[in-house]
């Protein structure tokens, strides 16, 4: 039954029934109400590639929960929320500065449900006697689907501040904040403060000055972005007085919204973002003033005042891993827009049939399809955990930087090419890809730009030689895969990387550093290429299936093959239209 009438301009001469199905609401329910673990073989493919078969039941059982949860209700809070966003409460009735951050219900209630959802799937998993990082991750790229301002908000810092607590802060703080997260009470709470008015990379250049005040210290400063800055506990970057006025004199502090004699702490909220997207997660500028603090720091230092020196470079060692997560969100963000374009394009009709039978729109799905499945191949295999071709853990230094750098550029134009599969609709904020562009465009600035990633990857090469694990990493990938075209191709382009690696080494100065962005995309292609070709070798082994290897296949042609002075338009065949069907069904069965 419809929510609407007919309406006079539904009855015009030249209406037809044909003509008024092409815009029936019902027809158009996109990505919101299908189960999104359930109607997504490449999700179920990748936990099958890494769980040992006996964990896969109960992993499934609470991913299909979770599957529904977020395609429904989750889904459905962030629309709300991103319409009412949350706002800030400055001062109370008398004028005294509350900082009081008021989330609304929607957020709310989509915090409590996934916190209980992930919750649920981690201690049955554990209780099973298996391990829950695979799975938590999985069914945190089924949020990120609904909401990256949400996974921002439950992920951003907490293991960070766990980490740094533990090693360095004074026994009853230390014991008071890992209570607080052993019981689950600051589960989201948390948040890493660095960015200034100064810069948000180069964090040498920040003002924030802590004060030594007993066995604690007293901050003073100005933090410019800060998000889920309504939590409890919060990393805050700042220079002790006495450290040199560099990178090296920058030291981690914890700040708790509380002192220790249970007083508020002194963290002023002067003002939320009015941000483009990711407007579930309260981002705003914090202000410090005789912040009681506790330095995260080694034994002092000659050459860095009172703390190690290690503080910016342990602050970015913890960064890695955040980067990962942001490479998630943009995973997520890429499959929500091809599901959007999918269900979208069935139905819309034009010129006689559906979107999805025009040979041009099949081209641009089969591209997003490709795209996305390389993308899931390169953050999973970020994680570094063992898969049933790679049977060890492998922790690499540059592979996320360079899995980031090429997944958040993805995020960003699948969402646009949902908007142009949409056509004005898409532009329009009624439908849900509107909303996808806005949040995607933060994975590239979120824990490092493009450029800052670049300079990452150079400093590995530089001082750790760390391209030497990623390129024995695609070896190892190819090495297991069936000898095809391409598996072949793929591995010569691995030698090819090899080689364009040690060019770029005998580079001098600026053109050195120009010719990162290239060599990081190089980097990032190949490697998403040695993934696809170990995956369909053990799609083939295991399940006797192909379709793993045409993935690979049209991957490889898009991104390393050499197409020629005809850039390929000669080929008389196409095996991403010939294969189409297949290609769909084994992304999406809603």
């Amino acid at each position: 039954m419809s929510d609407y009438d007919v309406e006079a301009v539904d009855r015009l001469p030249f209406s037809t029934g044909d003509k008024t199905d092409r815009y029936r609401t019902d027809r158009f329910g996109g990505a919101v109400g299908l189960n999104w673990y359930s109607t997504d073989p490449t999700l179920q493919f990748t936990l099958a590639y890494y769980l040992p078969p006996e964990q896969i039941p109960v992993a499934e059982t609470h991913l299909t929960r979770m599957g529904e949860l977020m395609g429904g209700a989750v889904a459905r809070w962030a629309e709300e929320t991103d319409r009412n966003p949350p706002r800030l409460e400055r001062y109370d009735r008398w004028g005294h500065d509350v900082s009081r951050v008021v989330m609304p219900p929607s957020f709310t209630e989509a915090k409590r449900a996934v916190l209980d959802a992930q919750r649920a799937l981690r201690d049955d998993v554990r209780a099973a006697g298996g391990r829950s990082a695979i799975p938590m991750f999985a069914a945190n790229y089924l949020l990120d689907q609904a909401d990256i301002g949400m996974g921002c908000a439950l992920g951003t810092g907490g293991g960070m501040v766990q980490a740094l607590v533990a090693a360095y802060a004074p026994a009853d703080v230390r014991d008071h904040v890992l209570a607080k997260f052993a019981s689950g009470e600051w589960e989201g709470e948390t948040a890493q403060m660095l960015t200034e008015r100064t810069g948000g990379s180069d964090l040498g250049a920040l003002e924030t000055t802590a004060t030594r005040d007993g066995d604690a210290w007293r901050l003073n400063g100005f933090k410019w972005f800060a998000s889920n800055c309504d939590g409890q506990a919060f990393v805050v970057l700042a220079k002790p007085e006495g450290a040199p006025d560099s990178g090296r004199g920058v030291a981690s502090f914890l700040v708790l919204r509380t002192r220790r004699d249970g007083s508020r702490n002194g963290i002023r909220i002067r003002r939320l973002k009015n941000k483009l997207g990711t407007r579930s997660v309260a981002s705003g500028e914090v202000e410090f003033v005789d912040a009681e603090a506790f330095l995260l720091s080694g034994e002092p230092s000659t050459d860095a005042g009172p703390s190690d020196g290690k503080g910016l470079g342990r602050m970015m060692e913890l960064t890695n891993a955040a980067r990962l997560g942001i490479a998630l969100f943009a995973l997520g963000n890429a499959r929500r827009a091809l599901v959007e374009s999918l269900t979208y394009a069935r139905h819309r009709q034009a010129f006689g049939s559906a979107l999805i039978d025009k040979p041009l729109m099949r081209r641009k799905l089969a591209q997003m399809i490709v795209d996305v499945e390389a993308a899931q191949a390169l953050v999973f295999d970020g994680t570094g955990l063992a898969n049933h071709r790679q049977p060890q853990r492998i922790r690499q230094r540059i592979a996320v930087p360079v899995t980031k750098l090429k997944v958040c550029r993805l995020g960003i134009t699948a969402a646009s090419d949902a908007i142009e599969i949409h056509g004005g609709n898409g532009y329009i904020e009624d439908w849900p890809v509107a909303r996808l562009l806005r949040d995607a465009q933060v994975n590239t600035i979120w824990e490092g730009p493009d450029n800052i990633l670049c300079l990452d990857v150079a400093r590995g090469i530089r001082r750790a030689e760390a391209h030497e694990p990623l390129l024995r990493r695609m070896r190892d990938a190819v090495s297991v895969s069936h000898d095809d075209p391409a598996t072949q191709l793929v591995s010569r382009r691995v030698e090819d990387l090899d080689a364009a690696i040690t060019a770029w080494t005998k580079l001098d100065g600026a053109v050195a550093e120009a010719r990162l962005f290239p060599l990081a995309q190089f980097m990032a292609d190949v490697y998403a290429g040695a993934l696809l070709t170990e995956q369909a070798a053990w799609e083939r082994a295991e399940r006797g299936g192909e379709r793993k290897a045409l993935v690979a296949r049209l991957y490889a042609r898009r991104y390393l093959e050499d197409l020629g002075p005809l850039r390929g338009i000669d080929d008389e065949g196409d095996e991403a239209l010939e294969r189409f069907d297949e290609l769909v069904d084994g992304a999406f069965t809603g």
